[in-house]
């Protein structure tokens, strides 16, 4: 039940918009207007042979060092559920992309994004949901 709770008020997140992961764009900027909550994705979508993407901690953010012990994704279309709160960091490891290009990604991650508040059609719904549940259930059990 939580984990459909979740998956319904979940966003996806495409880095960088309809520019993609990409040299020279702006991703603290992207990042600024957008609230991340546990059960988002974010969506990186780039030229498979031309970079990646690597899940780093504060260190290898700062550094652009690429994590020896890490795969990277390399898909060109990449979906990384967001499943902890706090924050996270994602980098480019190919050539100087990180590091003199700005292919660098950093985010907070917040709790997950409350459920709206149930509307009157959906309470009905709801009723009539149970109601035929039971009357299923009775048929089916006496």
């Amino acid at each position: 039940m939580v984990l459909l709770w979740l998956v319904g008020m979940a966003t996806d997140y495409v880095v960088g918009d309809d520019k993609g992961w990409t040299t020279d764009f702006n991703y603290t900027k992207w990042a600024n207007d957008k609230a991340f909550h546990v059960g988002d994705r974010l969506v990186f979508k780039y030229k498979n042979k031309t970079h990646n993407v690597f899940k780093v901690n504060d260190t290898e953010f700062k550094s652009c060092t690429v994590p020896n012990d890490t795969q990277p994704f390399s898909s060109g279309h990449d979906f990384i559920p967001l499943l902890t709160e706090g924050t996270k960091w994602y980098i480019c490891g190919k050539s100087d992309h990180c590091a003199n290009r700005q292919m660098k990604l950093l985010i907070h991650v917040g709790s997950p994004a409350p459920a709206p508040a149930p509307s009157a059609a959906s309470h009905s719904f709801q009723g009539l949901l149970i109601a035929a549940t039971l009357a299923i259930a009775s048929i089916l059990f006496l």
